[in-house]
């Protein structure tokens, strides 16, 4: 086995995906994927570029898309970076800032993904401990190094506030400090606003989350023009077409239709508010969420138990087999219905009414 693996790929230990059922019928609320559909305005560009145009190849440069990014945010549009997913756009951000000469440090807690990022392109990371309530200790991470945090962060869904992610920039000025905001439509602050003064942030986003689009892949950053650069070196010395035909349509209709988006989010957060409500009746501790998905655990059940229980009563959660949260799941916000199965399921569990 492996005889023909590279050396740097033999003994990375790669990210795991939340599961995809395929065998039954599940309440999924495993994979922080939107429960309402994408809007009309998306769908409807998506099918009118399912035609014999899928014979040429996309455009390279994403021109609309990034044109109307600028204009929704408020920026040039040579301060946008679009890519096939977020997790593409990560990719490259690693392979672009950091490496052997420019460390990188995260959270302890944090997205699985970017220890395999950092491992894969071989720059040296440190990982920075969360405090015991699981908020972000900032002057940790002051260390004249590159950053890589999610805020709000995931699996806590717990938020800087924007005067923190401003220490953060300022506080490493000769690295790249970059902040996934792929949950930060859900409450939290965005860092947008501090691009015009800290030329080392870069924001990166997705369209997964909020604007229900999992299914097309796509993600973007926002920063200054350099850092924009960097990303496009990366980009076109690996694979200069990323992003189809269909998925450039379906974003650019998205972010055309603000009032679907911001009626989506706000239903979500709503129904966020009122299960953390119902599952701290139940005797949960809950982590106080600005994403969409709650972190929570039990005093008297432990994680695994909880997480195949549920898995018997037909609803998927994550869970992560380590020290520090092996006893919290992480659960995505569905519809009203999908959560007052899962709390009236967690209440069986426990024995407890809600």
């Amino acid at each position: 086995m492996k005889e023909f693996w590279s050396s740097r790929i033999q003994y990375m230990i790669p990210y795991t995906p939340g599961e995809q059922p395929k065998d039954r019928s599940f309440i999924k609320l495993n994979t922080n994927e939107n429960p309402y559909p994408p809007s009309e305005r998306a769908l409807a560009a998506a099918k009118a570029a399912l035609g014999e145009n899928l014979r040429l190849y996309p455009d390279p440069e994403a021109a609309a898309l990034r044109q109307a990014l600028a204009s929704y945010h408020g920026v040039a549009a040579n301060q946008i970076f679009v890519g096939n997913g977020s997790d593409e756009v990560l990719a490259f951000c690693f392979q672009a800032f950091f490496g052997p000469e420019q460390p990188v440090c995260f959270p302890d807690v944090t997205y699985s993904f970017y220890p395999v990022y950092a491992a894969l392109f071989r720059a040296p990371y440190r990982e920075v401990p969360l405090n015991e309530d699981f908020t972000v200790p900032v002057d940790d991470f002051l260390r004249e190094g590159g950053v890589v945090l999610p805020n709000p962060n995931a699996p806590t869904g717990i938020a800087l506030p924007l005067r923190e992610v401003e220490r953060l920039a300022g506080g490493n000025p000769k690295a790249v400090v970059i902040i996934d905001e792929a949950y930060v439509d859900f409450g939290a602050q965005t860092a947008l606003p501090l691009l015009g003064r800290f030329p080392n942030l870069l924001v990166v986003r997705t369209m997964s989350k909020s604007r229900s689009l999992a299914g097309m892949r796509i993600g973007y950053a926002v920063g200054s023009a350099d850092l924009i650069a960097g990303l496009d070196c990366v980009k076109n010395s690996f694979n200069s077409y990323t992003m189809d035909r269909v998925a450039l349509a379906a974003a650019l209709g998205s972010v055309e239709d603000e009032d679907y988006f911001q009626r989506i989010r706000r239903k979500i957060m709503e129904t966020r508010e009122q299960t953390a409500r119902k599952l701290a009746n139940l005797g949960f501790s809950v982590c106080p969420s600005q994403a969409n998905f709650l972190f929570v655990c039990h005093r008297a059940f432990r994680g695994k138990a909880l997480l195949d229980g549920l898995r018997e009563q037909g609803i998927l959660v994550r869970w992560w087999d380590k020290p520090r949260i092996r006893d919290w799941l992480r659960i995505t916000i569905g519809t009203e219905e999908e959560m007052d199965a899962l709390v009236a399921a967690l209440a069986q569990l426990t024995g407890r009414k809600g």
